[in-house]
């Protein structure tokens, strides 16, 4: 009697919310809503955290992810509703019926692929759709490309056939019904029109992103969005304006702040450039080393895969042997969770502020570079990639920053390619080129600084068979063995080069292979490894300072004892970051700040939160609490204030030409 009851009530609620032909878009809702249920819950069942299931966790990431699937529903119900409004209501037989059923087909493979991709992403990056979504849907060749290389297309597509004709079996007989003749009139269809309408607009200025953050558990918050909702946010912020989101101080005292930091840190001679008040002149320890200088950036090394870092499974004997005979960074961070973060921070010691990269920015031409600082003292910068250069604006960047650009289109003999994937060429191919490249360089009588981005340590984790003991496209950990035998081939190699003796080796990771976390900055995901190796020239020893990838730069300049102008925002690990051990990183919207046991997290709309790394909880208020919240805000605030009002581009008297490149 009462279940007969409920759905009497739940039928005449439904058609007093859908009368007539708009019947159709409560059908497509009451899909897209169970679509969105069954995701979340399989999202749960996926992430394996049993603490996800605690009573009042799922009451939170149910409750609240029901607002945002009717927010995203809202505008999923759009295109059904205005079929109703619009179609004459002579010809509402055989017509809209049918328009409602392509309709629904199409909604029907829209979501199962929608679902799908759900779970590939969440399993590569724990997270909902985000602005890494957004960038898969301009680079559409490497993205599927990596998927058809990673996953067993076949059983997915008829997967993906199954669902959706299970979801068509259960809409298209009640969509066919939308689309009988009523007698509602024009009239009357716009006034319901104009509500779904309002709806729509309404959940689109309404529903904030912060909603979801009702537990201090990121997969909790995560659980609780909506993918289709999230996607199109991440699209609209896509560029995040740091003053209007972000908590501020007087951009005095951020200028201050920056001082500060840099005082404290050694004794900075300030140009005094009201332009940009902490540039300073660097002046060497001693007379300048012209050693040339290769810079390797290897995709997604986590300092966890190192036998150097505890781990035993054996998967990076070059590494560990090299970092035994250099200098071994043992505490460095990454700034971000891709590689154009690492990209940048290496090229221009620069925080990651909210939003894109600079390497996608605009305006992001002539600035002050580690590149350019190598220009100055006449070297050549050299950019050398694997993959094709338009990826990630990869070759915009570098090529109008000074760098000689060379990517993949460089090898033209197919028998130089061992193996290549949708991302590059292998990596041991991408060190014959560098070699190459290098050569040319030395016999030109040219110093040469030249940055080395790898690919194989990437999903599908294929190279080529024979060199390890792991086969290849079986799992990270051979794609990691693998990166390591290329590298310790390109050392060995390398050594017997002319120029080796006198060439530093910096080896250091982009990013951490993966970012899943209880936290939105879970700090040992963003654990990376660095090591320099030259033999002739540096004694093996192990730093344990704790500190950021944007101090690698004026680390490897202070290495070779160069005097410069500086625009970095970071400091050498060697001298200066012994006095001010710190650390910064992103992850799409939060930026942090490491100092002294403490995470500062700064969140759009102003939010702030201080988590004591050691246990994990909510520092209390204090003034060391602030005191780390200011630094972390003239960091921030004083990187994004400079980037956009242009400071940290070069002066036009040092905007020139590098002497032209070796051919």
């Amino acid at each position: 009697m009462f279940p007969s009851a409920v759905r009497q009530f739940a039928a005449r609620a439904y058609a007093r919310l859908f009368p007539g032909p708009f019947a159709a878009a409560g059908v497509a809702l009451a899909l897209f809503l169970g679509v969105s249920l069954v995701s979340r819950v399989g999202l749960a069942l996926f992430n394996g955290e049993a603490a996800e299931f605690l009573p009042w966790r799922i009451a939170g990431w149910l409750a609240i992810g029901t607002v945002y699937d009717l927010a995203a529903g809202a505008f999923w119900l759009l295109p059904f509703a205005l079929a109703a409004w619009l179609w004459p209501a002579r010809r509402l037989r055989r017509g809209l019926q049918a328009v409602f059923v392509a309709f629904g087909l199409v909604a029907c493979a829209a979501l199962a692929l929608t679902l799908a991709s759900e779970f590939v992403f969440w399993n590569e990056f724990s997270s909902r759709f985000n602005f890494i979504a957004v960038d898969y849907l301009i680079y559409t060749r490497e993205v599927i490309g990596n998927i058809r290389e990673s996953y067993p297309m076949t059983p997915i597509v008829l997967g993906l056939a199954a669902l959706a004709a299970a979801m068509a079996w259960l809409t298209l007989r009640p969509l066919w019904r939308a689309g009988a003749p009523t007698t509602m009139t024009f009239g009357r269809r716009s006034v319901w029109m104009a509500g779904y309408a309002l709806l729509a607009v309404t959940s689109f200025l309404v529903v904030p992103a912060s909603w979801k953050e009702f537990s201090a558990s990121t997969q909790s918050q995560q659980l609780a969005g909506n993918g289709v909702w999230e996607f199109f946010h991440a699209f609209n912020t896509n560029e995040i304006d740091y003053d209007r989101f972000y908590l501020t101080v007087p951009q005095e005292k951020a200028n201050a702040v920056l001082r500060e930091e840099f005082t404290d840190a050694g004794t900075p001679d300030f140009t005094n450039n009201p332009a940009l008040p902490f540039e300073r002149r660097v002046h060497g320890a001693g007379p300048e080393k012209k050693l040339n200088v290769v810079l390797v950036s290897v995709e997604s090394l986590s300092a966890e895969y190192l036998g150097s870092f505890g781990n035993a499974r054996g998967l990076t004997p070059n590494l560990d042997r090299l970092a035994a005979e250099g200098l071994l960074f043992t505490r460095l961070y990454a700034t971000g969770t891709r590689t154009v973060r690492g990209l940048e921070a290496l090229a221009l010691s620069l925080p990651p502020t909210p939003g894109h990269s600079v390497v996608k920015r605009p305006n992001n031409e002539n600035l002050h570079t580690i590149g350019e600082v190598f220009a100055d003292k006449g070297y050549e910068p050299i950019y050398l990639y694997g993959g094709y250069g338009y990826f990630d604006n990869m070759e915009h960047f570098f090529g109008s920053n000074g760098y000689t650009f060379i990517d993949r289109s460089a090898i033209a003999d197919k028998a130089d390619i061992h193996y290549e994937n949708i991302w590059g060429v292998a990596d041991e191919d991408l060190f014959t080129l560098t070699l190459r490249e290098l050569d040319k360089r030395h016999g030109a009588g040219r110093p040469f600084f030249a940055h080395v981005m790898t690919t194989s340590n990437h999903r599908p984790f294929t190279y080529p068979a024979g060199r390890i003991d792991i086969p290849p496209g079986t799992s990270a950990d051979g794609a990691v063995k693998y990166t390591d035998w290329a590298l310790g081939d390109f050392i060995e190699r390398a050594r017997a080069r002319p120029w080796f003796d006198d060439t530093v080796f910096v080896i250091v990771a982009d990013h951490c292979a993966a970012a899943r976390g209880k936290t939105d900055l879970p700090l040992d995901r963003f654990h990376i490894p660095m090591l320099i190796y030259a033999p002739k020239h540096i004694q093996p020893a192990r730093v344990e300072t704790i500190a950021s990838q944007i101090d690698v730069p004026p680390t490897i300049l202070a290495l070779l004892e160069f005097g410069y102008v500086s625009r970095f925002f970071g400091q050498d690990i060697l001298t200066e970051g012994k006095k001010h051990q710190r650390a910064m990183m992103a992850n799409y919207q939060t930026v942090g700040y490491y100092e002294d046991g403490l995470l500062v997290e700064l969140r759009p709309q102003r939010r702030v939160r201080v988590v004591d790394v050691a246990t994990g909880k909510e520092a209390a208020p204090s003034d060391r609490t602030r005191h780390y919240t200011d630094e972390a805000i003239g960091y921030y605030q004083g990187a994004s204030d400079a980037f956009r009002r242009g400071a940290l581009r070069r002066p036009a008297r040092l905007v020139r030409a590098n002497a032209a490149p070796v051919k």
